[in-house]
């Protein structure tokens, strides 16, 4: 316990403050009265968290708080504050709101110990009876979290009515103690998870499945299949009996047989035939059962199935409220007349574009053709001949010597038919034009020649 306690519960000036009783009225000194209650009630929360309870006595707390000998006197006051806020409620309380006749089977607590607490209300007695429980209604709470958690992971979570024995070995390790687990169920029945029944003497619990948001009432099919469950785990587990029985007889017979005992030996493997038919019969019962919780399972599954068919129909009927076949065709209509009407437009203006430039078409071809008969040579290209002469064989020839370079081909003349002339006329004639001085257009013929 002393791994749970505050720092503070070794500082023995600021324990005797926070041990002491309260005083009559808050009025009298609101910092000491509030500085109390603030180290008191998170620490009553966190000890009962930390043993799993979800509920508490002031015999508890007495108990639990015990310091060098000494108990807090200031307890009971602590508690009718947190019951004052909404923190904790009386167990008789907390199980008036909602239908909780089934409770009547269980530990007694919420029967006897809220007699106690109402005739000391009834004589004027406003001291907390030590004995009296108190629901913490933040832990009760999370353990009902945690209760349904363990349910929907369990493999009992495709049966939506379990019994109570069931559900209490399930979550032993969960609820320690069947007070804790009735106050969960209370607190599940309180958010429309569970409801609690009682069939033939025996308590069921039905919970809300998934995807569902509350709870339904548990009515007769729930009730007949429960029943055809129930018998499913009776016959399944009386088969499992008959088939150890029968290998234990023939075991038995086999060891007597080995001994020279022979009528025993048979006596044994009569029980045992006699036994493997017993088992026969319940298997084929088990069988039956079997089957009508299939056909009950293929049921509810086809139930649902025509349930989302009928919605999806309803929201297709709404959906295509406005929609008619003479509408949609008006509208296919209207888009094709648009769509033909853009091509027209498209192609009209298209050809205002070709029409438009028709008039210079002539005019650039014949500027096209003076470019190319300008650009042609005057006369015929004047090439060097080709050499004739064979290289000289044998020895590479000397580089530095005339013999090399008296081998090599003449050089040309003239270059491509163009005297010297022509050229100056030309560079003159550029020479002009970058000074700004020539005339704006030149005519085709008379442009010069682009270099080569």
């Amino acid at each position: 316990m002393s791994a749970e306690l505050p720092p503070d519960w070794e500082d023995d000036e600021r324990m005797a403050f926070l041990f002491s009783a309260f005083k009559e009225s808050r009025e009298v000194n609101s910092s000491e009265w509030d500085s109390k209650m603030l180290f008191w009630m998170p620490l009553i929360v966190s000890a009962c968290r930390r043993r799993g309870a979800v509920c508490v006595s002031l015999q508890d707390l007495n108990d639990m708080f015990q310091r060098k000998g000494n108990v807090p006197m200031g307890l009971g006051t602590v508690i009718q504050g947190m019951a004052r806020c909404g923190k904790v409620q009386k167990e008789s309380e907390f199980a008036a709101n909602v239908d909780s006749g089934w409770l009547s089977w269980g530990v007694g607590l919420l029967l006897v110990r809220p007699l106690k607490w109402t005739l000391s209300t009834l004589l004027g007695n406003s001291r907390v009876p030590l004995e009296e429980s108190f629901v913490i209604i933040e832990l009760v709470k999370e353990k009902a979290v945690e209760l349904m958690r363990v349910y929907r992971s369990s493999s009992l979570a495709g049966r939506s009515l379990l019994s109570f024995q069931e559900l209490r070995a399930l979550t032993n390790h969960v609820c320690p103690d069947e007070t804790t687990l009735c106050l969960a169920l209370i607190q599940l029945q309180r958010e429309k998870q569970v409801t609690v029944s009682l069939h033939e003497g025996e308590k069921i619990v039905k919970f809300s499945q998934a995807g569902q948001g509350r709870v339904s009432p548990v009515s007769d099919m729930d009730v007949g299949i429960y029943q055809l469950q129930r018998s499913e785990r009776l016959l399944g587990d009386r088969v499992e009996a008959l088939g150890q029985e029968a290998h234990r007889c023939r075991e038995e017979a086999r060891t007597l047989l080995r001994e020279g005992k022979k009528s025993q030996a048979l006596r044994c493997l009569r029980g045992q035939k006699h036994t493997e038919k017993r088992a026969e019969r319940l298997y084929a019962q088990l069988e039956t059962v079997k089957g009508i919780l299939d056909r009950i399972a293929n049921s509810q599954t086809d139930r649902l199935v025509m349930q989302a068919y009928q919605a999806g129909v309803a929201a297709l009927r709404i959906s295509l409220k406005d929609v008619t076949v003479e509408r949609a065709e008006s509208l296919v209509d209207q888009i094709q007349e648009l769509c033909d009407t853009q091509d027209e437009v498209n192609q009209t203006l298209a050809g205002s574009a070709l029409d438009s430039s028709g008039g210079d078409t002539d005019e650039l071809e014949e500027e096209l053709k003076s470019l190319l008969k300008d650009s042609a040579p005057d006369g015929p290209l004047t090439l060097p001949k080709v050499p004739t002469q064979p290289l000289p064989s044998g020895r590479a020839p000397d580089l530095r010597g005339d013999s090399f370079l008296d081998a090599l081909p003449p050089v040309p003349g003239s270059t491509f038919g163009i005297t010297d002339e022509e050229l100056d006329r030309e560079l003159k004639r550029l020479s002009i034009a970058d000074t700004g001085s020539a005339p704006a257009s030149v005519p085709a013929k008379k442009r010069p020649e682009s270099a080569q």
